[in-house]
C-alpha cells in the first residue's frame, strides 16, 4: 500500500526540483525527505527520481505516480472533509495565506462576518506577498490562499486546486503633476507612456507581470529605473518626478496623492485578478465552506460603492454569488 504522505513528498520534490527545497517547504529535514522517497521507491518497486544537474527530475515511473498522486490526494481531502462533517458543531482553525491588499479588502471583512456566521471557525492569517501563497497552499503550510494571477502560476486547470474568482481590480496611471498627460480627463493610453522612465514592483511580484503585459501589448518594454514593492514608495517617487507607474486602485488608499495625477488606463490587461484557492477536495470541508462563503460575500460588496473596481466581472468573469467553487 502506498503511503499518502510519501506521495505528497514526491509531489513537493517534483514541484521544487531539489530535495532541499522540498524539505524546506514541507518543514522536514532533507534526510527525512530522502528517507520517505526511498521508502516510496521500495513500495512501488520503481526508481522515481533521477539527478538533473544540481537538482532532480521525475523518471517515467515517477511521472506516472505523480499524475495519480494529484487525484489520490484530492480524494483524501474529500474524505477528511466528509468525516469532519460528522462532528458535532463546526470548530477549528483555518490557515489563510494572502497578500496585504487582499487581506484588507476581503479577508478582514470575512473574519468580521465569520464572528457572527461561524463563531467556531478561527482564521490564522499569513501575509504572503508576491507569488508565495499558492506554493504555501500546495505544500500544506496553508489551508486556503487568496492569490493573484501571475506568470508561472499554476494553470487555471491545475487538478491540484479548486478556485473561486473573487474580484478584478484595475490599475491606474500615477503621473508627476507636471507630466503632459496629467491634466487630461479621459483614460491614458499605455502606449503614450512608452518613452517615460518607469517605477514598479520587483520581478516575482504579480503586479510586475501585469505592468509588463500591459506595456508589451502596447508595443514596448518599460524602462524600469526604480523598483519597490511598496506602492506608497512608488507614489512618492512619482511625486518627485522620478517616473510614471501603474498601480492597483486599492493600493492608492492611504498614499499621499497631493503631488501626483491619478488617471484611468485604457487597457483591459492593466487589471489584477484575485481568487481564492484550496487544495482540490478541501472545498467540502465544513471549516472551509463558511470561509469561502464569507470571502465571496466580501468580494461581492466591493463593487457596491464603485470604489474598488467592482467584482470579478470587470476582468471578464462573473462575480461570485456563493462559495460553490469550480475545480480548476
Amino acid at each position: 500500500m502506498i503511503d499518502a504522505r510519501r506521495l505528497r513528498t514526491l509531489r513537493a520534490v517534483a514541484d521544487h526540483r531539489t530535495v532541499t527545497a522540498a524539505a524546506a517547504a514541507l518543514y522536514l529535514t532533507p534526510s527525512a525527505v530522502s528517507q520517505q522517497l526511498a521508502a516510496l521507491e521500495q513500495e512501488t518497486g520503481h526508481s522515481l527520481l533521477t539527478r538533473d544537474g544540481r537538482g532532480v527530475r521525475l523518471t517515467a515511473a515517477g511521472e506516472i505516480l505523480v499524475a495519480h498522486a494529484d487525484a489520490v490526494l484530492a480524494q483524501l481531502e474529500r474524505a477528511e472533509a466528509d468525516l469532519a462533517a460528522y462532528r458535532d458543531g463546526v470548530s477549528g482553525e483555518v490557515t489563510v495565506a494572502a497578500f496585504a491588499t487582499g487581506i484588507a479588502l476581503v479577508l478582514a471583512p470575512a473574519i468580521a462576518a465569520l464572528a457572527d456566521s461561524a463563531p467556531g471557525v478561527r482564521l490564522k492569517v499569513l501575509d504572503a506577498e508576491g507569488d508565495a501563497s499558492l506554493p504555501m497552499l500546495l505544500d500544506g503550510q496553508a489551508d486556503l490562499a487568496v492569490a493573484v494571477e501571475y506568470r508561472g502560476a499554476p494553470r487555471a486547470d491545475d487538478r491540484r486546486l479548486t478556485r473561486l474568482p473573487l474580484y478584478a481590480e484595475p490599475f491606474e496611471a500615477v503621473l508627476p503633476l507636471d507630466h503632459p498627460l496629467a491634466a487630461g480627463r479621459g483614460p491614458v493610453a499605455v502606449a503614450d507612456l512608452a518613452a517615460e522612465p518607469w517605477i514598479g514592483p520587483y520581478p516575482g511580484n504579480p503586479c510586475h507581470d501585469v505592468v509588463l503585459l500591459a506595456c508589451e501589448y502596447a508595443g514596448f518594454q518599460p524602462r524600469l529605473v526604480h523598483s519597490s514593492d511598496d506602492f506608497r514608495a512608488v507614489v512618492a517617487l512619482a511625486s518627485a518626478g522620478a517616473g510614471v507607474a501603474l498601480v492597483p486602485r486599492s493600493a492608492l488608499r492611504g498614499a499621499d496623492l497631493s503631488r501626483v495625477a491619478v488617471r484611468p488606463v485604457d487597457s483591459a490587461l492593466a487589471t489584477r485578478k484575485v481568487f481564492a484557492a484550496v487544495r482540490s477536495g478541501a472545498e467540502r470541508h465544513p471549516l472551509i465552506r463558511p470561509v469561502l462563503a464569507a470571502l465571496a460575500a466580501a468580494a461581492g460588496r466591493l463593487g457596491e460603492g464603485g470604489t474598488e473596481g467592482g467584482g470579478a466581472d470587470e476582468g471578464g468573469g462573473e462575480r461570485p454569488e456563493s462559495a460553490d467553487l469550480q475545480a480548476s
